[in-house]
């Protein structure tokens, strides 16, 4: 029989979060149970919850930055064992068959990931999120956290680690190239620990200068103000690499301007939006426009093992269950420094 787990979740898209009971399949041969010590809350979760990325099933509880303690195992679990300190990330399952899962990159399955919470599981049943106390994945989707990293500084490292990660490593981001990170929030302020840990040139470009002596705190090399019109005419053809985290509508010709010839700008925030893109803002110095969406489980096991040896926790806000609907209201008006975490303690 399903375990019923206390979790916080919204009844609707129009409501706020709610202490609850969510179902928690039994666990299976290969499945791993995890009791959750710490949930990230990420600007995603309140784009799905609040329906702005299109319907979703309600009750959902969201939460897709997951740590904690493994509680049980299934009989033919090889990677795990009960204490083992583990997390899990944006998505718990994919075919397993195609391509893209064959080569690694899980998120990108043909037939569709399984999301952490809203998508369609093996079962039939619609995944539930981190804001709870338990959750039961398959072996193959659950993530070692090395013993270099706290468990509530690494919660955020299931998201924003990995979503800032992959662009940076898969754009050859290293010694010798000039990277700009656009936004130095949630998912910006990990971008510019990464980058700087890579060995590259950083530069933020944040809407003001408000956030530098963080932004060089972080390892930022450069700050510079976007709306201040003079920073795109003093940058343009500077970045072999821009890394857009914002989840706002922002000039993208304006940004690509800011490329050198054959320089790319990676779009790793996702605005309800489109956004306009000019053709000869990328035939002129022939310019990549591009996205990318989190890791694949083998990379995501990499960038845990990067941010360990280098230190590179996330920088956090630790609040109470009771705190997310606050939270929520605060990440809208970018109050936070930089990642609200869930203490699992104060679900139950």
């Amino acid at each position: 029989m399903p375990t019923t787990v206390t979790a916080y979740a919204a009844p609707s898209a129009a409501a706020p979060l709610v202490k609850t009971t969510i179902e928690r399949r039994d666990v299976g041969a290969h499945d791993v149970l995890i009791d959750i010590k710490y949930a990230g809350v990420c600007h995603s979760d309140i784009h799905t919850v609040r329906g702005e990325w299109g319907p979703r099933e309600f009750p959902l509880a969201p939460g897709h930055e997951i740590v904690g303690i493994v509680a049980e195992v299934g009989p033919e679990v090889t990677k795990y064992k009960v204490g083992d300190r583990v997390g899990v990330g944006c998505m718990v399952n994919s075919c397993g068959e195609c391509a893209n899962c064959k080569a690694g990159e899980e998120q990108y399955c043909a037939k569709g990931m399984t999301e952490t919470y809203g998508s369609v599981d093996r079962d039939g049943s619609i995944t539930q999120g981190g804001y709870s106390t338990q959750v039961v994945v398959i072996e193959d989707f659950v993530l070692a956290i090395p013993d270099g990293l706290e468990l509530d500084v690494a919660a955020p490292l299931l998201c924003a680690g990995i979503t800032t990660y992959s662009p940076l490593h898969h754009w050859g981001a290293g010694p010798g190239k000039k990277v700009a990170i656009v936004g130095l929030g949630g998912l910006g302020h990990m971008a510019v620990k990464i980058a700087h840990a890579l060995g590259a040139e950083v530069t933020v470009l944040s809407q003001t200068l408000s956030k530098k002596d963080a932004g060089i705190a972080l390892g930022a090399d450069h700050f510079y103000a976007t709306s201040d019109p003079e920073t795109f005419a003093a940058l343009a053809g500077q970045f072999d690499l821009i890394l857009n985290t914002v989840s706002a509508v922002i000039d993208i010709n304006a940004y690509l301007s800011l490329l050198a010839l054959d320089g790319a700008l990676v779009s790793v925030g996702a605005p309800a939006e489109p956004l306009a893109v000019n053709a000869f803002s990328l035939i002129g110095g022939r310019r990549t426009f591009a996205g990318s969406l989190i890791g694949g489980i083998r990379e995501t096991q990499e960038m845990l093992n990067f941010c360990a040896e280098h230190k590179l926790g996330s920088e956090i806000e630790l609040i109470s269950a009771d705190q997310i609907n606050e939270a929520y209201e605060r990440v809208l008006k970018s109050d936070v420094r930089y990642r609200f975490v869930i203490d699992g303690a104060t679900i139950a």
